[in-house]
């Protein structure tokens, strides 16, 4: 399938170490990805669903040990910890590499070993990198080929380049004493050891796009970014897209496949999902700043998932989609999770594969007692999307107009507010927080800081990737995106949100594409400009001037106490941390006073 001879020498290695029984190039083609399908449902890896109900749809379950992300055996492998940097576990390379090859050696044998081309973002388009995967998981082979552009295509365009990403992924024993996901930045080379989990093994999704994405960024030039892209359609027809971080928990997916509500609806707006999770954002050739969704497809949590919350998220998973640890509903061979609908079925398998009963259900034990593991996933093809943009497939990208950060925030963050300049749009985001929601996290209310939601996604060094925030502001001067900040959380005494959220969010967008355009005025605060409460549309919604007002307003007392949090963390940064953040984190304790 090529001649490129870094491929092929890396190929060997690889084989020499794993010893395969046989070795399969993956092409894209239906037919083989036909027969990979047949072959997990006779192995009992893949369950076939209702073909009526659920056409071309699977139910897989991983190890009950091999549910989520595992932060703690997540590295870093640069020669130097400071590279790595305070928030990322690290390790010495060759210290790692030989540890690694020590646990998957020899063990592909009996196994095939599937070698997975793959494009992240359109195939040829300047902002796509390459990657090629090895794995022993008909699962992996398949949900790739769903996250990713797969096949002798990738190949072709690769030609005998050497820049491409290496990953390596062996289930062993599926051992949680010796799972590792582990990245060599420097060597653009991934390798997962040990699990059999989408967001461990799946090596084009965090692993490549953000870890490893983020340094060749940083060292090129551009950006990786845990954000989603949405464009934005006014009544004239015109598109503005937005790209925006948020924490997980804090509707990130919801935002970018939004439906507006009724009254904005029938006056012509649209929201348009170019990305749900990632975007890759290049200085184009007019210099402005452009973005790619990365990906190919949607890997969504489903508990909470269902027609209300989310249409276009349901909808894009009703076909040719893989479900991960839901519940089997064995009267019609369909899935069900919590919060899909209010019927859980009678007659059911668990996310474990064993017998359930509903009316045993513990909110408290949600684990051990739902039909649906609090994580389980959804892989769903991004063209199932009933609001996907036009765009998505352009590998040129879509300008952005408008970067947003937002979080959970109960009493402290306005709705929304944009920030004076960009430089102070990068301190915005670089003391990004969170509130914790539920018991099983710890205790409520507790602020956890996530800078750009990059936390657990960084490949490099997080003061040097402020730096390299704020050298791209450089670069793109009055072309910049302009950078807002929204909180949808804010809380009454009684704990009730006062926003409506979801679609109603939409007009919260609205007045941010007016302050872009300089169609909308805005009081300067201490913190940065907030919205004349007028000029948030408010018709068809059951929401007074006075209580919009509330949640516009910036208490000097909550944000010195906020001033004293971000100091606190940006200690752990030393003397990486840019000293122009240090000058806006001093205006804003000076501004609180």
């Amino acid at each position: 399938m090529t001649n490129n001879v870094t491929v092929l020498k890396w190929l060997e290695e690889m084989k020499a170490l794993l010893t395969p029984n046989q070795v399969m190039w993956i092409d894209g083609s239906q037919e083989q990805l036909d027969q990979l399908r047949a072959e997990g449902v006779k192995t009992g890896e893949m369950h076939k669903l209702n073909e009526e109900k659920l056409p071309g749809c699977y139910l897989h379950r991983t190890a009950p040990n091999d549910v989520a992300r595992v932060e703690d055996r997540t590295f870093i492998c640069t020669p130097t910890k400071e590279e790595a940097g305070p928030t990322n576990n690290w390790c010495d390379p060759q210290e790692m590499y030989e540890r690694l090859y020590n646990i998957a050696r020899g063990s592909y044998k009996g196994r095939t070993m599937y070698i997975i081309p793959y494009s992240m973002g359109p195939i040829g388009s300047p902002i796509a990198k390459i990657g090629i995967e090895i794995t022993d998981s008909i699962y992996v082979v398949l949900n790739m080929a769903i996250m990713t552009r797969v096949g002798q295509k990738v190949l072709d365009t690769l030609g005998d380049s050497t820049d491409w990403v290496k990953g390596l992924h062996a289930k062993v024993n599926v051992d949680p004493e010796n799972r590792y996901i582990c990245h060599f930045p420097q060597d653009n080379y991934i390798i997962s050891v040990n699990s059999a989990y989408g967001g461990n093994v799946l090596l084009g999704k965090k692993c490549f796009a953000l870890r490893i994405a983020s340094y060749q960024g940083w060292k090129e030039g551009w950006m990786a970014e845990h954000m989603l892209i949405l464009g934005l359609q006014n009544p004239k027809g015109e598109i503005k897209y937005v790209a925006a971080a948020f924490p997980s928990a804090c509707g990130k997916t919801n935002l970018a496949m939004l439906i507006p509500p009724k009254y904005l609806r029938d006056k012509g707006y649209k929201i348009w999902t170019v990305g749900d999770d990632i975007a890759w954002m290049k200085i184009g050739p007019d210099g402005r700043l452009y973005a790619i969704n990365p990906e190919n497809g949607f890997f969504g949590v489903a508990p909470g998932t269902n027609e209300k919350s989310n249409f276009n998220a349901l909808e894009s998973t009703k076909k040719n989609a893989i479900f991960t640890n839901v519940a089997l509903n064995l009267d019609d061979n369909t899935v069900w999770w919590e919060g899909l609908n209010d019927n859980p079925p009678k007659n059911a398998l668990n996310w474990r594969g064993e017998k359930w009963d509903y009316t045993k259900y513990d909110k408290a034990n949600k684990v051990q007692t739902a039909g649906a593991h609090p994580n389980s996933r959804f892989t769903a093809p991004a063209q199932n999307c009933p609001c996907l943009s036009s765009e998505f497939d352009k590998g040129e990208g879509v300008p952005i107009s408008a970067i947003i950060f937002g979080g959970r925030r109960a009493k402290c963050a306005p709705l929304v507010y944009q920030s004076k300049d960009w430089v102070n749009g990068v301190f915005i985001g670089s003391a990004m927080a969170s509130e914790t929601t539920a018991a099983a996290a710890g205790a409520v209310g507790v602020v956890r800081r996530d800078p750009m939601a990059m936390l657990p996604f960084c490949g490099y060094n997080m003061g040097d990737y402020f730096k390299h925030w704020l050298e791209m502001g450089e670069k793109l001067g009055d072309k910049a995106p302009k950078i807002f900040n929204v909180n949808w959380f804010r809380t009454d005494d009684d704990g009730n949100f006062i926003w409506p959220g979801y679609g109603d969010n939409m007009r919260v967008l609205n007045w941010i594409i007016d302050r872009c355009e300089g169609k909308a005025d805005a009081t300067l605060t201490p913190i940065g400009y907030v919205p004349h409460p007028e000029d948030i549309d408010l018709t068809d919604l059951d929401m007074s001037i006075d209580t919009l007002k509330s949640i516009l307003e910036v208490d000097k007392s909550i944000w010195q106490k906020e001033a004293a949090e971000i100091e606190e963390h940006y200690k752990k940064f030393g003397d990486k941390l840019p000293a122009q953040l240090r000058e806006q984190l001093n205006n804003l304790i000076a501004e609180v006073k």
